[in-house]
Parts: C-alpha cells; sequence; structure tokens
C-alpha cells in the first residue's frame, strides 16, 4: 500500500502537495509551513505566461511581415528577349542604364522611322519638328524588353553620349546628349525621355561630327561635365566646347590645326593635364583642353598644363612623334602602374606606350587588324587584352598580357567581313569572360558557301582556357554589339539594314515581343524589320 502511495505521488505531486496543506493549518502564525507549495505554483504560472506571450510576439512579428508589410516589386526576368520593328533601320548605339529603378540595367539604342513604335500621333516626327521619317531613341527594359518611354530626337543620324550627370537640383539627375544632324543639342531624360534642354548647334552645312564625343571637366561651374565636339570641315577639325548642364557653348568653334580621323580619346597624363589625342595617319595629333578654352575664351582655365607633353608636341602640326609602323587605326587608355598608358592599334602593330613620356612598352605585330580591342583580365591581377589577327580563314583570336605584351591564350577562328566587335564582362572571380564571333568551319561536304551556318558567338573564361563555348548562331548581319558589366550582363546586338532608303510614310512599327528561353543576353536590330535582342 505505501508503494502506491508514493507512485501515486510522484505522478501527482501538485494533487498531493494540495492535499497536504489543510494538515498544517495549525501551524502557529508567522512561521512559514514545510513544503509549501505557492511560490513554485506562481513561478510555474510565470513561465506559462511568458512562453505564450512570446509566442504570440513571434506569431504577431510573422504576420505583418508576412501580410501588411510589402514586399518590393521585382521585375519578371526573361532570360532572353526580342523586339521585332516594322520597317525601322538600326544605328550603331547601345547604352545601358537602369531606366525604370529596378537595379537592372536597360537597353537605350536609336532606330529611323516615321512613327514611335506605340502608334501614338504624340509620339511623331511632326511633333518634333522633324519631317518624315526621323531618328528616334528608345529605352526597353532590360528585364522583359518592354518599351519604357520613346520620342523622336533628330532628323537624321545622331551621336548620343549617356550617363552625362546634370547639374544639382536639374530635374533629372543624368541625361542622354544627343548631336542630330542637322546640328541641334538635345539633352534627353534618361528616366522618362522628356527634354531637358535644347541648343541649335552653329555647324555648317559641310561639317561632319567626328565620333565620339568626349567628355571634359566642368569649365562653366555649372556642376556637370562639359562635351568637347570635333567637326572636321574640309581638311580642318574644329573643336567646340558645350555645357553639359545646359547645352550653351562655352567656347566657339577653333582649329586644332591638324587634319585627324575619327576615334579621338581625351588622356590625362601624370600631372593631371587633359589633352585631346586624335590619329593622324602614322602620328599622334594632340592639343591641350587648357589650351584650347583659353585661346577662344580668353580667360583663365582651371585645368593644368603638362611642361613635358607641351615639349614634345610640335608648335605648327600638334604631333606627337610615336614610332607606329602603319596607319593608326585604334587609341585607349588602359590602366598601368601610375596612371593610364596608351595602347595604340595601327595597321600592322599593337604598341603600349607610357602614358607620360609615349615611350614603348612592348610591340606586338600582326598582319592585319580590323576591329577594336578588347580589355579583361586572364588572372585577378594580370590584365590582359583580346585582339583579332588577320582576316577570313587566316584569322586568330588571342589574349596578350597587357604588361608584357606576351601571348596568353590563342585559337584559330576563321571570320568574316562585318563580325561585331568582341566584348568581356568582369566574373566573381575577379577575372574576365570573353566573347568574340567566328564562324564554324562546316564539316558537311555540300556546304561550301562560306557562312551559311551563320556566325557563332562564343565564350571564353580563363579558367577553363581549352573549353570555348558556344552561345548563340546569328545568320543576320549585325550593327552594334556590346556588353555592360552590371546585372544583367547583356552582350547587345543589332542586325545592319540589308536596304536603303527610309521607310515610307505613315507605315509605323509596331513592336512584336517574344520570349525565348534563358541563355545569352544581346539585343538586335534589322532592316526592313528591326529587331532588338536580348
Amino acid at each position: 500500500m505505501t508503494d502506491g502511495k508514493d507512485l501515486e505521488a510522484e505522478i501527482h505531486p501538485l494533487k498531493s502537495e494540495n492535499r497536504k496543506v489543510p494538515e498544517n493549518t495549525g501551524a502557529p502564525a508567522g512561521k512559514e509551513p514545510r513544503g509549501t507549495p505557492a511560490p513554485q505554483t506562481r513561478l510555474s504560472h510565470c513561465r506559462t505566461a511568458a512562453f505564450f506571450l512570446s509566442l504570440f510576439a513571434c506569431l504577431l512579428v510573422v504576420f505583418v511581415v508576412s501580410f501588411i508589410i510589402p514586399c518590393p516589386d521585382r521585375p519578371v526576368l526573361q532570360g532572353v528577349w526580342r523586339i521585332d520593328y516594322n520597317a525601322a533601320v538600326a544605328y550603331d548605339f547601345l547604352a545601358a542604364e537602369d531606366v525604370n529603378k529596378d537595379k537592372i540595367q536597360d537597353i537605350l539604342f536609336l532606330y529611323k522611322n516615321t512613327n514611335s513604335s506605340r502608334g501614338n500621333s504624340s509620339f511623331s516626327c511632326a511633333d518634333e519638328g522633324f519631317s518624315c521619317p526621323c531618328t528616334f531613341v528608345a529605352a526597353v527594359s532590360g528585364a522583359s524588353g518592354s518599351v519604357l518611354w520613346e520620342r523622336p530626337v533628330a532628323q537624321d543620324r545622331a551621336f548620343v553620349e549617356c550617363g552625362i550627370l546634370q547639374p544639382r537640383g536639374s530635374a533629372a539627375p543624368s541625361a542622354c546628349v544627343v548631336l542630330g544632324r542637322p546640328g541641334s543639342l538635345v539633352a534627353v531624360d534618361t528616366l522618362t525621355g522628356k527634354t531637358l534642354w535644347s541648343q541649335p548647334s552653329s555647324f555648317g552645312g559641310n561639317a561632319s561630327v567626328l565620333s565620339p564625343l568626349l567628355r571634359v571637366p566642368d569649365l562653366d561651374a555649372d556642376g556637370a561635365p562639359d562635351l568637347l565636339v570635333l567637326i572636321q570641315e574640309e581638311n580642318q577639325v574644329n573643336g567646340s566646347i558645350y555645357s553639359g548642364g545646359t547645352g550653351q557653348q562655352v567656347s566657339p568653334p577653333d582649329s586644332l590645326g591638324v587634319d585627324g580621323t575619327s576615334g579621338s580619346i581625351l588622356h590625362v597624363t601624370r600631372a593631371g593635364a587633359h589633352y585631346v589625342l586624335i590619329p593622324c595617319g602614322t602620328a599622334l595629333c594632340s592639343r591641350s583642353v587648357k589650351g584650347l578654352y583659353e585661346k577662344v575664351s580668353r580667360r583663365d582655365s582651371p585645368l593644368k598644363s603638362d611642361p613635358l607633353w607641351e615639349d614634345m608636341l610640335s608648335a605648327a602640326s600638334h604631333r606627337l612623334v610615336v614610332h607606329s609602323s602603319g596607319a593608326i587605326r585604334y587609341l585607349m587608355n588602359v590602366p598601368g602602374k601610375a596612371g593610364d598608358d596608351l595602347l595604340l592599334v595601327s595597321t600592322e602593330a599593337y604598341m603600349l606606350l607610357d602614358g607620360q613620356d609615349l615611350t614603348p612598352r612592348w610591340t606586338f605585330g600582326t598582319t592585319q587588324v580590323l576591329r577594336k580591342p578588347v580589355l579583361g583580365y586572364y588572372k585577378p591581377d594580370t590584365p590582359a587584352v583580346l585582339v583579332e589577327n588577320g582576316t577570313g580563314p587566316d584569322r586568330q583570336v588571342l589574349l596578350l598580357d597587357l604588361g608584357s605584351g606576351a601571348v596568353l591564350w590563342s585559337q584559330a577562328l576563321p571570320g568574316l567581313p562585318g563580325d561585331p566587335p568582341s566584348a568581356s564582362l568582369p566574373t566573381a572571380d575577379h577575372r574576365s569572360a570573353f566573347f568574340f564571333w567566328g564562324v564554324h568551319e562546316p564539316t558537311d561536304s555540300n556546304q561550301t558557301e562560306p557562312g551559311a551556318a551563320g556566325r557563332r558567338l562564343y565564350m571564353l573564361h580563363p579558367t577553363l582556357p581549352g573549353v570555348l563555348l558556344e552561345l548563340d548562331n546569328v545568320s543576320v548581319p549585325i550593327v552594334a554589339f556590346q556588353g555592360w558589366s552590371t546585372w544583367p550582363r547583356v552582350a547587345p546586338r543589332a542586325t545592319r539594314p540589308s536596304g536603303t532608303g527610309s521607310p515610307a510614310c505613315g507605315t509605323g512599327a509596331r513592336p512584336r515581343q517574344a520570349g525565348r528561353a534563358h541563355g545569352e543576353e544581346a539585343a538586335a536590330v534589322t532592316r526592313p524589320g528591326t529587331s532588338v535582342h536580348h
């Protein structure tokens, strides 16, 4: 019997304690009876209450986060999309900016048509004072390919420079500055497509603008970088500086005293001086931005000058002495140990020049160069340059060490005339993925026509130099191809117009959008139908 009572007490301790409480009611006042369970009972109740309060608080937080606080809208990503435009002509321009602020780079491009793709009368050429057809600038979503905005900006082909910061207090943080033909300078808000300012230009009828538009430091103190526009009239190159914030002319046109071609760059020396470099045959023509501004405006400039460069420049011809073999085709600023160096590409050689005294660091001989080289990283600490040597069936794609000129990788890859330039994208391992186009040699004996299978896009990652990945096969001519280093990593391509002339008035283009499977991201434009691929 005793064992049974002990077992019952162990199973129901609280019940057993409650039975013992009345037996101790006769204890003297002021003394706490032994075995009183009141404090333990209150502690148990407090623990239970704390548990349920904590559980309620957790459930409340989950409910608030899940149902009350709205989640940020995330765009629906399509790995690859395509937009077709009817009766439109494409131009060789592509840019990327986050237009709709969804943290995904959107695409801006130019095309020529009678009306906008939306078929809206408010976007016609006549509304902006242009005759039909005219040039439109459009922004499409990088996530889905939907048209964000578009508007006519010029009568004919235009030069565009995007990402121009606007002054503080402006309606837009940045703008695309469009220089149309005939001359008109227009700044377009990249977020909305609205005109921020518009200024007429003073170019003559026979003048031709040399690309690209060059950004120079702020000379009129309006908080926005200014633009240097180079114009070629007959055998002379003239330079005009325009405000990037208002479009007003900061300095009128002045002759640079040279007869250069397109492909100019703005180089900053070790002393912090800004010089314009222009290819002039087998030599380099140069002019100080400070000297150009002060000569015309007759005012002091906050810019610096470099005594070493002033000594190297010929006062009569404004030429720099460089030992170039062949005509200079491309100039590039490349990162160096103490500043930017110069990569000079001629018809017969690649040459890296010291950015200060222009002494050659290395020279790599080539047979024929048609396209601009591309910079990237073969290893995390090894900058490299992707070059193309030769044409047709003798074409080679090479990766050169930017520091020494040594060949890091090479591959024989036949090409076609009109192949787009190569591109590179940074990767998470601090290297670069390199993209280039080529023609796959057919194994079928019946397929003898060159390029019958179309151009193929290849990718090389330095971690697997023995693997060449084929990404796409394109049979239409390509106008533009470009890669951007921010998400989404896109490599746009645009197909060149197949005919001449312009679309007839009243045949406005309407885009037809089609999604595709995930894969390579690109953009393309064709004529008579213009298509944009991503």
